[in-house]
């Protein structure tokens, strides 16, 4: 009760000016934070001319926000004096705003290694031959990482944490922790096999086990698959690398099958027409490797004569490969009528004894 009528007595002995003019260095920095930012990264960003660029910059809300704390830190150094703060507790002032200064420059720093700022393009540009985009994105991730890690190094370093303690510590509860996180270290070596062994990138098209669809994100611990019924799937990459994955995506081609059952009493002469018309349709299609194709009368069965058809298209996208093939399908069938060759059915022939 005593602190508080000595802390009274001190704040009614200050004279009203410093009050305002502490208010006024804190309202100053706040309605100036924004152009004390713009002008900061203008004077970097010398080619940016556009406003809006500027503030989509990385470092335009870290430069914002360290600027109000910096007003209010200033404010509380101007009163130090009329309020006679102490040695410690404006000994934790500075430290909190060291550490909210680091953290924001932190924030900042991580916030420009994305594949979307002006830096990521750039490092993308230079980098375009030597590395895919899903191992720039892990590397990427890697160096936000770093970033913060360093960050919190030197806040403990600001809080005067005993870091050789510390990572002793650390090390002697490393078995304890690897032991409890086994699971996470498979994960993460193999989200590492996934990166140099490259066997998918984002957008491509895979099967892992049941689950099928279009690769979203690649992280340290999951792989995010959106399936085709619009789901989000995340799983373990440990379970991706021992996996077999399908990569629709890498087919240079898709293979176009089928067979034709004619009937049996069809002419010999027709049928050598028949094959001479589908091979010559699907040597005109452009979307068709013509060193592919095979027309061949492969079978002799009990209900006609089997003609297989066999080549592969270029079409390796599926919705163009279905169009393909309805395609052929509808010429081949066309052709069938204009010879008037009919498709045998799967017929039995039952004798009853009286």
């Amino acid at each position: 009760m005593e602190q508080l009528v000595d802390f009274w007595n001190r704040l009614t002995s200050i004279q009203i000016i410093d009050i305002i003019i502490a208010i006024g260095i804190i309202v100053f920095f706040r309605i100036l934070s924004g152009t004390f930012s713009y002008i900061i990264i203008k004077i970097f960003k010398i080619k940016s001319k556009k406003a809006k660029e500027i503030k989509e910059s990385a470092f335009y809300k870290p430069l914002k926000v360290f600027f109000i704390i910096l007003g209010i830190y200033l404010a509380i150094v101007f009163l130090r004096g009329p309020l006679q703060i102490n040695e410690q507790v404006m000994d934790i002032v500075t430290k909190a705003f060291q550490m909210i200064s680091v953290i924001e420059i932190a924030v900042g720093l991580a916030n420009s290694f994305t594949s979307k700022t002006i830096l990521g393009k750039k490092l993308r540009k230079s980098l375009s031959e030597k590395m895919d985009d899903t191992v720039f994105e892990f590397v990427l991730k890697i160096v936000r990482v770093l970033i913060y890690i360093v960050a919190i190094f030197l806040v403990l370093t600001i809080l005067e944490i005993n870091l050789t303690g510390l990572i002793a510590g650390l090390g002697l509860g490393g078995v304890i922790v690897t032991l409890a996180a086994q699971d996470t270290a498979k994960n993460l070596f193999g989200g590492a096999m996934i990166f140099v062994d490259k066997p998918f990138a984002v957008g491509d098209w895979i099967q892992v086990d049941n689950y099928e669809g279009t690769i979203e994100d690649i992280t340290f611990r999951t792989t995010r698959i959106r399936t085709f019924e619009n789901a989000l799937v995340n799983i373990p990459n440990a379970m991706i690398a021992d996996a077999s994955v399908t990569n629709w995506s890498k087919m240079e081609k898709r293979r176009y099958k089928t067979n034709l059952c004619v009937e049996l009493n069809t002419p010999l002469e027709k049928l050598e027409l028949l094959k001479t018309r589908i091979e010559k349709m699907l040597q005109e299609r452009e979307s068709v490797y013509d060193d592919s194709i095979i027309v061949r009368f492969d079978q002799i069965t009990d209900n006609g004569i089997n003609i297989l058809i066999y080549t592969y298209t270029n079409s390796v996208d599926y919705a163009s490969y279905l169009k393909e093939v309805e395609d052929i399908n509808i010429k081949i069938m066309k052709i069938l009528k204009e010879e008037n060759v009919k498709l045998a059915y799967d017929t039995k022939t039952v004798y009853v004894k009286n």
